[in-house]
């Protein structure tokens, strides 16, 4: 029996072909578990067979495990690819979908050869798997391809072992495979097959918003150099400021817009294609509309054939964002789409594959020196994270749920944690509904049923209602410790460290909204060594909208009951004098203003302050605001001073980082005028600053920085460089996402450890 993910990567031609070539007789088949091969032959030629398994496999394999077991032989005269075995025990590794190959590109571009610009063209080494996957283990007629049967000349192929679409599951044709139309906004056809994806190039010249139904679902396309355009779909969308993902023809494209780092071309270049975050070089051929104020820029490069098709039609950048309007899931059906999205695009490129499991695009970037995933979705998703023993334990399984936003489930079994593709955020019924048939596809898909499930400790989140529905025991995991035991699951480290969970909010364990935490953790024991100065946020959730609340909640704690009357100040003079007076009352009364110790309002309440975002659009606006200006400073020496800070050790409990010495520094340079670009970049270098004398203080060898605010790149490598100056080791969210899409990993890794303890 041979594990991993060796299923959807042409690992069965594979083993037939390497049999073959040595003589060995036999048969090789799929099953839930993984690929059974049964091998007869000499002594020699079975260990010459074994090796060229272990060395030879195909680049998409990945090997995790091999059991052999010495049988009496059959007598086989020669060796057969076997029809698959389906049964309930299921430990095969879901494969995610794998980006157009080169062998494949140049038949769909051969005017001579029989897929010529089909663009559903495929082989083994690449196409859709997860997307289309129904049921395990992998073949055809358990995909949504079992639709459409293979005609003679793909039957051909596919029979045909030193053909490279022996066995291809998604193989097809113009012949016998799906088909492509570009329907108006009435689903009227307006062009078919090839003549629909110029039709559909020509719109978008034209200015025109197009949506295409690609791997995973529709996105949304328009030409990103034409900047009234992008303001267009922004409106329909709902979506005024959040940055656009782009989608350029080649890279040489994308080093013609962006500073594209070796490391950056790589992993637009991989087989997932995921969207890769990028500096944007100054004079870059794009409009500012797609990505407001900000300094970096989404790329990513055709994936899928007749996103090729299309982007060399057009030979220049196009907004691809996700096909729905703003806070709803992604639409993946071309009926659907047309109800959806009428009000959005003007015409939709459709065709007639089914997609069985919607998948995002993901997103990734290089930071000090290796990738980290920010989403993850269509390419990486599902992700199988083999854990090391020691750390995790083995037993009891774990479904762990993560958080209201970016959801993301984790399934624990053994030593093997399944993560699920991002599931957006779960803020309407529809969206909550989704992610509840998620879990049970999840679980369904691999044949199991989880002992236990892990949330979040927040009684309101979607997940825990959905958690409470699954009538099984429960374990409930604070916020800010399931993001440090996410990097700890993927590290196999089981501590004592320091956890660094810094984000927007998250459920306390006293109930309270934390958001600045330092924890002390070691494998199944935690305690709150430290935090940043409580202040209140007058409206609470409406705070997390509105950063010139949480600036005047910042500057009532700072400075006392008459900041409200600094008119002299961008955030306060936001604010009616009505309003002012209205607001200060619930500031010093504690009505609706509870208290928080989040680094992520801090950061929203300096970008007000400094007159950056006073209401957002979306979040982590204003946060990425501040730091696109901080990147601005060109005063010398401004990335290595820090304002002055205080860190209180109270009789009782954890340490207090005190920001109120920041605050009045930054206000005494806002008053003399200094450049706001330097004082953004003294503020980040502060913030790492307080994470680094902790650490420092603690001294426990070791340090997690992960949640939300660790998306930012200058705070995470400020903090970073200034922690290993301490003499401590820094270990990052990369596999999983520092923010709330990897919460479910470190879920299932609390919850193991605590079912664990409790039982012993």
């Amino acid at each position: 029996m041979i594990r991993g993910a060796v299923q959807g990567v042409g690992f069965r031609p594979f083993i037939y072909r390497t049999a073959t070539r040595l003589g060995v007789t036999g048969h090789v088949e799929n099953t839930g578990e993984g690929v059974v091969v049964e091998a007869e032959g000499a002594p020699s030629l079975l260990e010459a067979f074994a090796q060229a398994l272990a060395n030879d496999a195909p680049v998409q394999a990945h090997v995790r495990s091999v059991v052999r077991e010495v049988l009496q032989p059959l007598g086989s005269r020669n060796f057969v690819i076997r029809d698959s075995v389906a049964g309930r025990a299921r430990s095969a590794v879901v494969l995610p979908d794998i980006a157009a190959c080169d062998a494949c590109l140049a038949e769909i571009f051969d005017p001579a050869n029989r897929r010529h610009l089909y663009p559903f063209t495929n082989c083994t080494d690449c196409g859709p798997r997860y997307s289309i996957l129904r049921d395990l283990p992998y073949d055809r007629a358990r995909t949504t391809m079992a639709a459409f049967p293979m005609c003679a000349d793909c039957a051909r192929e596919y029979a045909d072992p030193g053909d490279r679409r022996f066995h291809a599951e998604p193989t097809a044709c113009p012949v016998c495979g799906p088909q492509m139309a570009l329907w108006d906004r009435d689903g009227r056809v307006i062009a078919a097959d090839g003549d629909a994806i110029e039709e559909a190039a020509g719109l978008l010249r034209g200015g025109g918003i197009v949506a295409i139904k690609g791997i995973g679902g529709f996105h949304l396309f328009v030409d990103a150099r034409n900047g009234e355009a992008v303001k267009v779909l922004r409106a329909r969308k709902r979506r005024p400021a959040k940055p656009f993902a782009l989608m350029v023809p080649s890279l040489d494209d994308a080093r013609q817009l962006c500073d594209v780092s070796v490391d950056e071309e790589a992993l637009l270049a991989s087989s997932a294609a995921p969207i890769v975050l990028t500096r944007r070089l100054s004079g870059a051929e794009v409009a500012e509309e797609v990505a407001p104020d900000q300094r970096v820029l989404g790329l990513m490069l055709p994936y899928a054939p007749l996103h090729h098709m299309l982007m060399r039609s057009l030979g220049f950048p196009v907004v691809a964002t996700s096909g729905n309007v703003s806070d709803e899931p992604i639409v993946t059906d071309e009926h659907d789409a047309l109800q959806r999205l009428h009000a959005i695009a003007d015409a939709f490129l459709v065709h007639d594959r089914a997609i069985a499991r919607p998948a995002e695009d993901s997103v990734m970037r290089v930071i000090l020196g290796a990738s980290q995933a920010i989403r993850r979705g269509r390419g990486l998703a599902p992700l199988s994270l083999t854990l090391d023993p020691g750390v995790v334990g083995e037993c009891p399984s774990v479904l762990a749920l993560g958080g209201h936003l970016k959801a993301a489930a984790t399934l624990l079994r053994g030593t093997e944690a399944i993560v699920g593709a991002h599931a957006g955020d779960l803020g309407t019924l529809d969206a909550e509904r989704r992610f509840a048939a998620t879990l049970e596809d999840l679980e369904t898909l691999h044949g199991m049923r989880a002992d236990i499930v892990a949330c979040d400790l927040h009684p309101d989140y979607a997940t825990t209602r959905i958690a409470e529905s699954l009538r099984r025991p429960i374990i409930r995991v604070q916020h800010h410790l399931a993001h440090v035991a996410s990097a700890m699951a993927e590290h196999a480290l089981g501590g004592p460290l320091l956890g660094v969970g810094w984000d927007g909010t998250g459920y306390g364990a006293d109930g309270a909204i934390w958001g600045g935490e330092f924890l002390r953790v070691e494998r199944g024991e935690w305690s709150r060594v430290a935090h940043l100065r409580p202040f209140r946020l007058p409206g609470s959730e409406v705070a997390a909208r509105e950063p010139r609340r949480a600036a005047l909640g910042m500057l009532h704690e700072a400075l006392g009951a008459h900041a409200v009357e600094r008119s002299d100040l961008t955030p306060v003079s936001a604010f009616s004098a009505a309003e002012r007076v209205v607001l200060g009352r619930m500031l010093e009364r504690g009505v609706q203003s509870p208290w928080t110790t989040s680094a992520g309002r801090l950061f929203d309440a300096f970008a007000a302050l400094l007159g950056l975002v006073l209401v957002a659009s979306h979040e982590g606006e204003a946060a990425m605001r501040l730091e696109a200006l901080a990147a601005e400073s060109e005063v010398e020496g401004a990335a290595t001073m820090s304002y002055p800070f205080d860190i209180v050790a109270p009789r009782e409990g954890p340490l207090v980082i005190d920001w109120v010495p920041m605050l009045r520094a930054v206000l005494r340079d806002r008053a003399a005028g200094v450049a706001r670009a330097e004082i953004a970049m003294r503020i980040h270098v502060s913030f790492a600053a307080m994470i680094a004398a902790v650490a420092a203080r603690l001294g426990l060898g070791m340090a997690v920085l992960s949640g939300g605010c660790f998306q930012s790149r200058l705070l995470t490598e400020l903090a970073a460089a200034r922690i290993e100056a301490e003499g401590l080791t820094v270990f990052l969210a990369r596999a999983v996402p520092p923010n709330d899409g990897g919460l479910s990993l470190g879920q299932a890794l609390w919850a193991r450890w605590t079912a664990s303890k409790e039982k012993s």
